[in-house]
């Protein structure tokens, strides 16, 4: 039985299926990947120090992206809400922040999906824990620098707001989708 591959080894092996290869630390053995084998992988493109093995691995394999303004996430929290019973706010709420922040920067590679929202069990969204553990820490990182305020900004009572304000303005003047923000 051949050990265990280092990363290299099996970024090789990825790469160049059919071949086998001997291993380092096994030298007597070949070892091949399994046809049967498929590795999922996540990578945020938001974090910019990893654009050198951003390239290195989109050069080798498929990539699908999943944006909150694309199928299949788009309207995920909400179908996920409506599915356990759950109270729509919290989807409304993260629509409103992300095109919030789109309005901020224009970024809309930063905007946030909605697993922050989801749990395993169906639970309804914390939403003041979410905002304080999960949404300030990575709102401070993206606006680091700039001078903005980002619990007065786009704190959750801020966001609330916003969601009203936009719900009040009514069909006339509906509120932008991620995808047009």
């Amino acid at each position: 039985m051949p050990r265990e591959p280092i990363f290299g080894e099996l970024y090789f092996l990825l790469e160049y299926r059919d071949a086998p290869l001997r291993l380092q630390y096994s030298s007597d053995e070949t070892f091949r990947l399994p046809p049967n084998l498929f590795v999922i992988g996540t990578m945020n493109t938001a974090d910019r120090s990893i654009a050198l093995l951003d390239a290195a691995l989109r050069r080798r394999f498929s990539f699908v992206e999943l944006s909150p303004s694309a199928t299949p996430v788009e309207g995920l929290l909400g179908r996920w809400l409506d599915r356990h019973g759950l109270d729509p706010e919290p989807a409304i709420l993260l629509d409103t922040l992300n095109v919030m922040l789109i309005e901020a920067d224009g970024d809309v590679d930063l905007a946030i999906g909605p697993s922050y929202f989801m749990s395993q069990n169906g639970d309804p969204p914390d939403l003041e824990r979410i905002w304080r553990h999960d949404l300030f820490p990575l709102l401070g990182e993206r606006f680091q620098g700039s001078g903005r305020d980002v619990v007065a900004d786009f704190g959750l009572d801020r966001v609330q707001a916003e969601a009203a304000r936009r719900a009040d303005a009514g069909p006339q003047a509906p509120a932008p989708t991620l995808s047009e923000a």
